[in-house]
């Protein structure tokens, strides 16, 4: 009979000490050794850790592993761009590495597909299978920088932000979210600055909240729209949560943080003739005039089957003209890795869709259950 062994990956901090403690009959300091391990090092190999005495790394041989999702494919932008399929069970998610002059982000995937079905995403497209685990999320920036650090004689930067921006909404797995973002804090772990770690959210104002005085890192918001009607037209889960309810959520959590030192990131995907006429500028600046903002504009990323233009460039620049005349920081996202499918709302992955229900309640114009788990 085959023993199941514990990912160790799956445990934060607190998580692993508890089951040292419970599970091996070890003190705290033992699971510290291993994590800085596992983190520090890489390290995967309990025969490797070498400061841990050969009855642990016996005990942990036989009943726990390190076990992070693996590449099963790799593509090279001509920008520096990598893009990861990572297998996760039977299925595929994607990650993404972006590098600049200054930092190199890596943008990590939370579910297998989505389920919110937001208009203008090739992601949502595919639909949704499940929640990552613990050791799913985390295991991306573990594989991630294990591949940076083969590579590393090519000069490539090491991970210095993480933005939970790929696959699937954050905050619809929260019980996985909230370790996975602890690991990538803890000194133990990748050791990151709060401020360099940002979640994305499109509205699930029920996980936001339970983030709000639990875990100090910095928020985007996927507002994409000025108004109710727009906004629910392009993503369903306004019916949900509206704009009102979510700014106040987010007015919530800015106030709790010092990650987003009193402002947030506004996300906002410009479609051509859909969402960036001039009076859709004056109407977001109007409703954001109270929330303290950074506006990133976002022009669309096309994707096979898609109903959507990116704006022209004249309109792109109006729009943000117009924005910046009411005193927000106005960027306009860089493209990157667009030839290799890697941008913004290009992320696709392999997923088996379990939502052929909820696609047809969408189509009949039912209520879509949305809710942080």
């Amino acid at each position: 009979m085959t023993t199941v062994k514990t990912n160790l990956l799956d445990f934060d901090r607190k998580g692993l000490r508890k089951y040292f403690a419970e599970e091996l009959g070890e003190k705290a300091f033992r699971a510290d050794q291993v994590m800085k391990w596992m983190y520090h090092f890489g390290c995967d190999d309990f025969d490797d850790m070498t400061n841990i005495n050969k009855k642990l790394r016996e005990k942990l041989k036989a009943r726990a592993e390190v076990r992070a999702p693996v590449v099963s494919e790799a593509q090279h932008s001509s920008d520096g761009t990598i893009k990861w399929a990572m297998r996760v069970g039977d299925q595929d998610v994607e990650t993404v590495y972006i590098p600049d002059e200054d930092r190199a982000t890596l943008c990590v995937s939370s579910q297998v597909g989505c389920a919110l079905e937001c208009k203008f995403c090739s992601t949502a497209q595919q639909g949704f299978n499940r929640n990552l685990r613990v050791s799913e999320i985390i295991g991306q920036v573990w594989r991630a920088a294990k591949e940076i650090g083969i590579e590393k004689e090519t000069g490539r930067r090491p991970i210095t932000n993480i933005v939970m921006m790929g696959m699937g909404e954050p905050l619809l797995n929260m019980k996985n979210l909230i370790p996975a973002l602890e690991i990538m804090l803890d000194d133990l772990g990748f050791g990151l600055s709060k401020r360099r770690v940002t979640v994305s959210t499109s509205g699930v104002v029920s996980g936001l909240d339970q983030m709000t005085g639990n875990i100090d890192v910095a928020l985007a918001i996927s507002l994409h729209a000025p108004t109710d009607e727009l906004r629910s037209s392009i993503m369903p889960i306004n019916d949900r949560y509206n704009i009102e309810t979510f700014l106040d959520s987010v007015h919530r959590y800015i106030e709790s943080s010092n990650a987003n030192r009193g402002r947030v990131t506004i996300e906002y995907v410009l479609l051509d003739h859909v969402n960036d006429d001039m009076d859709h500028a004056r109407q977001l600046g109007e409703l954001l005039k109270n929330t303290p903002s950074k506006i990133n504009l976002i022009p669309f990323n096309p994707y096979p089957g898609s109903p959507y233009k990116k704006p022209s460039n004249s309109r792109i620049d109006r729009f943000m003209k117009t924005l910046m005349e009411y005193g927000f920081t106005v960027t306009v996202r860089k493209t990157r890795g667009d030839d290799i499918d890697a941008a913004c709302g290009q992320l696709v992955g392999d997923v088996i869709d379990r939502t052929k229900r909820t696609q047809g309640k969408a189509q009949k114009g039912e209520q879509i259950p949305v809710k942080a788990v």
